[in-house]
């Protein structure tokens, strides 16, 4: 009856890996959806209509935005923990 349990929860490293390798696979849908905002803004022939220039610096500060965001998870990432490494977990319990 006394027997040893596997813990329930994933230990604190591969969740935090698995949670900025999440992050890693919705940068690009998060860039997809800002570099297409500019599309929803007003037309000519509307009031307060934003100037060629305008867009262009928000296109490209977002596009900083995101090479700063995939350099930091890029750094953050540890490349000795693998998929298949956290897929065989024991505290995953399957």
């Amino acid at each position: 009856m006394s027997e040893k349990r596997n813990p329930l929860f994933l230990g604190r490293g591969s969740y935090r890996q698995r949670r900025l390798a999440d992050a890693a696979r919705l940068l690009p849908v998060l860039g997809a959806v800002l570099m297409m905002l500019p599309l929803l803004w007003p037309r000519e022939g509307a009031e307060n209509v934003p100037t060629t220039s305008t867009a262009m610096i928000y296109v490209f500060g977002c596009w900083l935005l995101l090479v700063a965001a995939a350099g930091l998870l890029a750094v953050w990432l540890d490349p000795t923990v693998s998929e298949a490494e956290t897929e065989d977990d024991p505290a995953r319990g399957s």
